[in-house]
C-alpha cells in the first residue's frame, strides 16, 4: 500500500477539483461581464467556457468537453478577438449611413426571413431516427461525418464568412479617410 493513499482521499480530491472548475467558470463569467474593456470581456469568456468544458469532463462527457474547447473557445472566441483587432477604433467617428443602403439591407433581410419562415412552416418535421443508446466518440464521429455532414459544413461556412466579413469590413474602414 502506498503511504500517500492514507493521507489523500479520492473523494476529497474530486471535490477540490470540482470546486476549482466551478471557481474558474464563475471567475471567467465575472471577468466577461464587468470590465469595460471588450478584450478583457472576451478573455473572460474564454476562461468561463474553458471552465464549462471542465464541468462536462466531470459529467463524464469528454467528447462534449473537447467540442466545447474546439468550437466555442477555439473558433468563436478567437473569431471575436479577430473582429475586435480588425475593427475600427472606438475613438474614431462612425461614417453616416446612407438611406438607400439601409433600405436595401432591410428589404433583403425581410425577404430572406419570410422565405425561411415559409420553409419552416411547409416542412413536415420528424424526430431524428437515432435509436442507438451508444454515444461513444466513434458513434458521434460517424454521425457527424456521414448523416450530419451538411450541418457540420454549414457551421464551418458560417464561421468562414464571419471571419472574411470582419477582414473585409476592417480593410474598407482603414482605407477611408477619417
Amino acid at each position: 500500500m502506498n503511504p500517500v493513499q492514507g493521507f489523500i482521499q479520492p473523494e476529497l480530491v474530486a471535490q477540490v477539483g470540482f470546486a476549482a472548475v466551478v471557481t474558474l467558470t464563475f471567475t471567467g463569467a465575472l471577468i466577461a461581464v464587468f470590465p469595460r474593456n471588450i478584450l478583457y470581456n472576451v478573455l473572460g469568456l474564454i476562461v468561463c467556457l474553458t471552465g464549462v468544458a471542465g464541468l462536462f469532463l466531470y459529467l463524464g462527457s469528454p467528447f462534449i468537453a473537447l467540442m466545447q474547447l474546439l468550437i466555442y473557445v477555439g473558433a468563436i472566441c478567437i473569431s471575436i478577438i479577430f473582429a475586435i483587432m480588425l475593427s475600427r477604433p472606438l475613438h474614431l467617428s462612425l461614417p453616416s449611413r446612407r438611406l438607400p443602403k439601409v433600405g436595401l439591407a432591410l428589404g433583403v433581410g425581410l425577404v430572406v426571413f419570410t422565405m425561411l419562415i415559409g420553409i419552416v412552416y411547409r416542412t413536415a418535421w420528424q424526430p431524428a431516427a437515432i435509436r442507438s443508446s451508444d454515444w461513444s466518440v466513434t458513434t458521434l464521429g460517424t454521425y457527424l461525418l456521414t448523416r450530419y455532414d451538411l450541418v457540420f459544413e454549414a457551421i464551418s461556412l458560417v464561421l468562414l464568412v464571419a471571419i472574411l466579413g470582419a477582414i473585409i469590413i476592417s480593410g474598407y474602414a482603414r482605407r477611408r479617410p477619417s
